[in-house]
């Protein structure tokens, strides 16, 4: 005898499905919406303003306030909010005036509305803050670590930065800290276990184990993103040249270029003279400067601009799709996002327009 399915079981698989599709944002007559990678539209363009679709949900402006929306076009309309943030385990933190909670996927307040800030979900708990300092609370909204630090970080790799009088460290999950709070700053831990700290307008890095990797050496210029690694490698700045730092701590590449890129796919974007080209991991020219821009590798084909437009080139450095475009964005799910003759379309990696914006 077979076992009979439980009733919703198969709506249910085919919404997971739904969530886990790709869908690219299009836009018609000044709003947007939502096709999928066959160019098919799912969602009919209707918003003034979308974002991208993040963990199953894309932010749209609906009444001028920002309002998730779901794969399946249907708005979480059941509160209204200020803010509302990414989904992160299944939670997202939004604000009501100056105070702030969470709310579930289906847009039902999982967590009151009631913290002076709050971050993301990570690991099973987000940072919040409560009468002025911060703790860390559980998807209930329980605190599991009590509000004692003046600043908390996110969780990875089981530890999060913390602040108290005025230094940063690392804290395990029963709120110790296990690296002394010894830094002017630090951020999360990243993936290549390297996490980055600052000191008198400089960055460096350190292991799990507070070991300093390399000491605080590198320039931090405003609003520009410092200390990521990609492919165990991170981008340096040194008298105004770009070079790169291994996760081990030693200077793999001397700083040397008139601006880099971070690495992907085994290559970097670095500027020299004015013109762009791509290096590998030990330095050497790989696509030689030739393009009057670029961007990184992304699904085996990089963004070049020659002559005022932009086409695509592979890993060789062979230019696959010929420049004819006013505007790109990096491959995603299959698809390239252009704008040709003033109109948005999608492409696929062999140049075929998938989807064109009408007159």
């Amino acid at each position: 005898m077979s076992m009979s399915q439980p009733v919703g079981s198969s709506a249910r698989a085919l919404f997971q499905q739904m969530m886990r599709k790709p869908l690219f944002k299009i836009r018609e007559h000044g709003k947007y919406g939502f096709m999928d990678a066959t160019g098919e539209v799912v969602i009919e363009p209707q918003y003034f303003e979308a974002e991208d679709f993040y963990n199953g949900f894309a932010r749209v402006r609906f009444n001028d306030k920002p309002v998730p929306l779901d794969s399946l076009g249907r708005l979480l309309m059941k509160h209204v909010f200020n803010y509302v943030g990414h989904f992160e385990e299944g939670l997202a933190r939004v604000r009501l005036v100056n105070r702030w909670g969470y709310i579930d996927t289906r847009g039902r307040i999982a967590i009151p509305v009631t913290f002076e800030d709050a971050s993301d979900f990570s690991e099973g708990v987000a940072a919040v803050q409560s009468e002025g300092l911060y703790g860390y609370i559980d998807n209930a909204g329980t605190f599991v670590i009590p509000a004692q630090f003046e600043w908390a970080g996110e969780f990875r790799l089981g530890l999060a930065p913390a602040t108290i009088d005025g230094r940063t460290g690392f804290i395990d999950k029963f709120g110790a800290f296990v690296i002394a709070p010894s830094f002017e700053q630090c951020f999360p831990f990243q993936d290549d276990e390297v996490a980055v700290f600052t000191e008198g307008g400089k960055w460096g890095f350190m292991d799990r184990q507070g070991e300093i990797l390399h000491p605080p050496a590198f320039d931090i210029y405003e609003g520009v993103p410092f200390g990521l690694f990609f492919d165990g490698m991170a981008q340096i700045v040194q008298d105004d040249r770009y070079g790169f730092v291994h996760r081990d701590g030693h200077v793999a590449i001397a700083p040397q270029f008139d601006f880099a890129g971070d690495f992907s796919e085994g290559l970097a974007l670095v500027e020299q003279d004015g013109r762009f080209g791509y290096i590998d991991l030990k330095g050497r020219w790989i696509i030689e400067p030739q393009f009057e821009d670029a961007g990184v590798f992304s699904e085996g084909l990089a963004q070049v601009r020659r002559d005022g437009l932009w086409g695509f080139i592979d890993l060789g450095g062979k230019m696959v799709i010929q420049p004819r475009y006013e505007q790109v964005m990096p491959f995603r799910d299959g698809l390239a996002w252009v704008v040709y003759e003033g109109r948005w379309a999608y492409i696929d990696r062999w140049g075929e327009v998938v989807w064109r914006e009408r007159e």
